[in-house]
């Protein structure tokens, strides 16, 4: 492997990993010794620092190095970590959401069960939000999923539990049934 691929992948694995890694599994990666490793990412750390165009630089911590912002591009990381992060609920995600509130734990399967469509996106937001997480597998075959909601779900919805969240009444529960029935009926039939 030449020189600069090696220090291409040398690049992304720092870049992916996101924290610092020992300079030895970098070695075991690129299968050269430590101390030519160690060359390489100093070598790389001074090309980032002389290169005033760029915004990355490499940082050496103990034996391991790690992918970071140039300390002159601080305020405008602040820029955009103070910037709050908007989420957006649809109506899909807000159904998502209630079936996992109100069934916890649960899985795809059983959610695209009670709306009758695939789940796969809105419960991948819901994640990304931070109001549901994955809390184990199911003990059945193929062991699925199981999912629920976080405590920043709680925060956003102003409950302290999941026993503060409302209670629908059973006439409510019945007329729903109903016509989720006749939903089904007439696809059915057509």
């Amino acid at each position: 492997m030449e020189k600069s691929e090696m220090k291409a992948v040398l690049e992304s694995v720092l870049f992916t990993m996101g924290e610092s890694v020992d300079t030895g599994r970098l070695s075991q990666v690129l299968e050269i010794s430590a101390k030519e490793t160690a060359a390489l990412l100093k070598e790389m750390k001074q090309e980032y620092d002389e290169d005033e165009s760029r915004g990355v630089t490499l940082m050496e911590l103990e034996g391991a190095y790690q992918m970071c912002s140039k300390p002159n591009m601080y305020e405008w990381l602040i820029k955009i970590a103070s910037t709050p992060r908007k989420y957006t609920l649809t109506d899909s995600l807000l159904e998502t959401l209630s079936i996992i509130a109100y069934k916890q734990p649960v899985t795809k399967m059983e959610i695209e069960k009670i709306r009758g469509v695939s789940c796969d996106h809105a419960v991948n937001r819901l994640v990304e939000f931070d109001l549901v997480m994955e809390v184990g597998r199911m003990d059945a075959p193929g062991r699925p999923l199981l999912f629920g909601t976080t405590e920043q779900f709680l925060r956003s919805f102003g409950v302290t539990s999941l026993e503060d969240l409302p209670r629908m009444n059973t006439d409510r529960i019945e007329e729903f049934r109903e016509q989720a029935e006749k939903e089904v009926q007439l696809k059915l039939d057509i």
